[in-house]
């Protein structure tokens, strides 16, 4: 079983109109709720893939019983940790006509030390009963910023699988922890801890670092931009075509879960890379997030052209095992 752990859940209202004039009355055609938040996300897309997975987040307040509603809508299994205060919400709204979507996110939840404890605790006996732990999406608060590095450690104590695509303050000291599998934003990254990755060579240099941090495989994408990768010392990168794109949300979470599901299915690295690419192209082209069906994906892993920079591999057995 995958366990996704998701610290900033985020309830969607979205609000369909044909059209919007801004500075009027604008009245919605379609009013619907959805759940959100990273690990949510992925957990949404390795259904779709078949990977039986457990989202485990923080809930509370009537956002977080409705969220609960959301997630139950969406066939996800899930276990939460109550908290006092509300579950974050963000407005999506969604310009049909032009194909235009905004987001308008609220505040992020406060979590209180004894919930932060308690989620630590619930995190331990899960992570022992799965066979990789994805950690996933923003932490809300100071109070939740070690919970990643926390689990991490976790899952090298219980020789389990931790993948890590997270930013923000804490992004370092996850990535100190040495999580077995890294996907990075190149964007977050810049932000998170202050540097710089426009040139090809900072990329690489990059995933160098991560790599004598004992991290085994590292993923950068950047929006419609090559992704590029790597596997131990090894570096790769993943061209594309352009594509319509409708709405970026989520295209992350659905590669990252292809990652897992190519690191569970134990398929050769580049094919991988492949995989997780098309569905994060595949996400990009629709409305819908982290739904990405098999027959939307495939048909984008053909387009996709992956070749090395530098060292070569010249082992056979190109699977992705981060042993």
């Amino acid at each position: 079983m995958i366990l996704t752990v998701t610290l900033n859940p985020l309830l969607e209202k979205r609000l369909n109109f044909n059209s919007i004039s801004l500075g009027e009355v604008n009245r919605t055609n379609i009013e619907s709720y959805s759940a959100g938040g990273k690990g949510i996300n992925v957990s949404r897309q390795l259904n779709l893939l078949g990977l039986h997975n457990h989202a485990f987040t923080f809930l509370g307040g009537n956002n977080g019983k409705i969220l609960r509603n959301c997630l139950i809508e969406d066939k996800i299994n899930f276990s939460a940790v109550s908290t006092k205060l509300e579950t974050r919400i963000g407005n999506v709204i969604i310009e049909e006509s032009r194909k235009r979507i905004s987001t308008f996110l609220g505040r992020s939840s406060l979590i209180t030390k004894e919930e932060a404890e308690d989620f630590k605790i619930k995190l331990r006996k899960m992570i022992q009963n799965s066979s990789a732990v994805v950690f996933s999406g923003s932490s809300p608060c100071q109070t939740t910023d070690d919970i990643f590095a926390y689990g991490i450690n976790l899952a090298h104590e219980y020789d389990k699988t931790s993948v890590l695509d997270t930013y923000g303050s804490h992004l370092q000291k996850c990535l100190d922890a040495s999580p077995s599998v890294v996907h990075n934003n190149i964007e977050e990254v810049e932000k998170s801890l202050s540097v710089e990755l426009k040139s090809e060579e900072q990329k690489i240099a990059y995933l160098n670092s991560l790599y004598k941090k004992g991290i085994r495989l590292c993923f950068l994408t950047d929006g419609d931009k090559p992704v590029y990768a790597s596997k131990f010392d090894y570096i790769y990168k993943a061209d594309f075509p352009q594509i319509d794109n409708y709405d970026s949300t989520g295209s992350g979470d659905s590669f990252t879960a292809g990652i897992v599901y190519g690191i569970e299915n134990s398929i050769v690295f580049d094919e991988v890379l492949r995989i997780a690419t098309a569905l994060g192209i595949a996400n990009a082209a629709v409305l819908q997030t982290s739904n990405v069906k098999k027959e939307d994906y495939v048909k984008h892993i053909k387009t996709i052209n992956i070749s090395t920079i530098g060292k070569k591999m010249k082992l056979i057995d190109d699977s992705p095992t981060t042993n």
